[in-house]
């Protein structure tokens, strides 16, 4: 069942001649558990017209560099071949993606199209919408309760979204049911013109396919392998062995309780609602909190690209917490450390250090560790503004999951956002202070520090 909460047309163009449908994949390259191409396949048949997908590679993504590239193209490739399965043609190209729609959907009956939540991906769709001929549907599949009718506003916290998503849960928590395209799409002869030709993207070499790219900012590929496959099998394999204790142990840094979904959720290659069906039919310990997780704060995040454009910038930050920041920025700082030094982990403390370096290596650092970055780089940097903008900047270069909604509200979290006002303090002000000696207190940190450098050494 796709409802019909998640389906909205981005112009008033009506059906027109062509010679296909066309699915423009923006945010959920995956063939597993996607709405929109469920609901594309389901145009198709009914209109009895091949199905033709299409994903446009730029190499101008806002902060986008090789890690995140060879990330999203090792799910390509997979995404690929599963479509193939299913006899669904697939268009890739080295195109910008508004551009590349544009041109397919001169020949489409209508086209469908995923939601992402960034300012970029919004101007795109405004884009196609605007220029092209025939309809523009939307179909959300990124979320389990879709943007506007989980709330009609920007939500002030957690605790005034989570009874507006749990009261809508029950009615969206439905499995996608996978479709059969009934007219084969391999074998329909998609007539582009020379210049769409000549940007056709090969994915059977992705080193060479990437540095084709030409991206300045070549950050090495992370330790994790990008597709949905390896997505389940991590999954699963959590589900397995660390779910129940996931409550426990999940911001502990010494240990490796994680679900490391974000990469995957970000890259749209997994869909939260299939991982929400799974773990809503265990009974452990763990449940409740995973769901919270991935259902309420993740979706919160959303809200907050959807309904504030400064999402990713200090002015989205709640007025007390501005004030008091900035009413302290000329607090003398007992260390004080430039961007430099920040990026390559030469600061005095070791667990932050270590938590950088995490970063770096492996592509993803572990959640309470990024809560304790954050408030160290707003305590070491005199200007709070400038201190949010390096922390997004870290953020969106060396994490898989960064340039997104909840990394951007993870950054966020730790200027005040989504958090109450604190007893005042210098540097922080009313704003959540963290410290060194609640690691040592909570966690076993010294062990954290030496995976890490364990990490670095091989």
């Amino acid at each position: 069942m796709i409802h019909k909460e998640r389906i909205e047309y981005l112009n008033s163009k009506t059906i027109q001649k062509g010679d296909y449908i066309l699915y423009w994949i923006q945010a959920s390259p995956r063939s597993h558990y996607n709405h929109a191409l469920e609901y594309a396949i389901e145009k198709a048949n009914e209109l009895k017209k091949p199905l033709v997908t299409y994903f446009g590679i730029s190499k101008d993504f806002p902060n986008a560099n090789y890690r995140h590239y060879y990330f999203l193209i090792q799910g390509l490739k997979e995404t690929a071949l599963s479509l193939k399965k299913r006899n669904i043609h697939m268009v890739l190209l080295q195109e910008n993606p508004a551009k590349g729609a544009i041109e397919l959907s001169k020949n489409a009956v209508l086209t469908i199209t995923d939601r992402g939540y960034l300012k970029i991906q919004r101007e795109w769709r405004e884009k196609v919408a605007s220029a092209i001929e025939c309809p523009l549907i939307q179909v959300e599949t990124n979320v389990i309760v879709p943007v506007q009718t989980a709330s009609p506003k920007e939500e002030y916290s957690a605790g005034t979204i989570r009874k507006k998503i749990q009261r809508e849960l029950d009615y969206f928590m439905v499995p996608v049911q996978e479709r059969s395209l009934e007219k084969n799409s391999l074998d329909f002869d998609l007539k582009t013109n020379s210049k769409l030709d000549s940007k056709k993207f090969d994915l059977e070499n992705l080193k060479k396919s990437v540095k084709k790219l030409e991206l300045k900012d070549n950050v090495g590929p992370s330790i994790f392998q990008g597709g949905t496959k390896n997505a389940l099998q991590i999954f699963h394999s959590f589900i397995e062995n660390k779910l129940d204790k996931f409550e426990d142990l999940r911001n502990d840094p010494s240990e490796d309780y994680l679900s490391n979904m974000s990469p995957y959720l970000h890259f749209g290659q997994i869909s939260p609602l299939y991982l929400a069906l799974e773990v809503s039919k265990i009974e452990s310990p763990g449940k409740d909190s995973f769901l919270e997780e991935l259902i309420i704060r993740r979706e919160l995040s959303m809200n907050l690209a959807h309904y504030n454009d400064n999402y990713d910038r200090f002015d989205c930050l709640p007025n007390w917490a501005k004030k008091t920041l900035l009413e302290h920025q000329n607090d003398i700082r007992e260390y004080s450390y430039t961007l430099e030094e920040l990026e390559t982990a030469k600061t005095h403390d070791p667990y932050w250090n270590a938590a950088q370096r995490e970063m770096v290596i492996t592509g993803k650092m572990h959640g309470y560790m990024r809560m304790y970055w954050g408030k160290k780089i707003l305590e070491w940097t005199n200007d709070p503004r400038n201190a949010y903008d390096i922390a997004v900047y870290l953020n969106d270069k060396y994490e898989i999951d960064g340039r997104d909604p909840n990394g951007y509200t993870g950054v966020a979290w730790c200027f005040g956002k989504h958090d109450r006002a604190w007893k005042e303090r210098e540097i922080f002000g009313k704003v959540r202070y963290m410290n060194a000696n609640g690691l040592k207190r909570k966690f076993k940190i010294e062990k954290y520090v030496d995976r890490i450098n364990q990490l670095e050494q091989n």
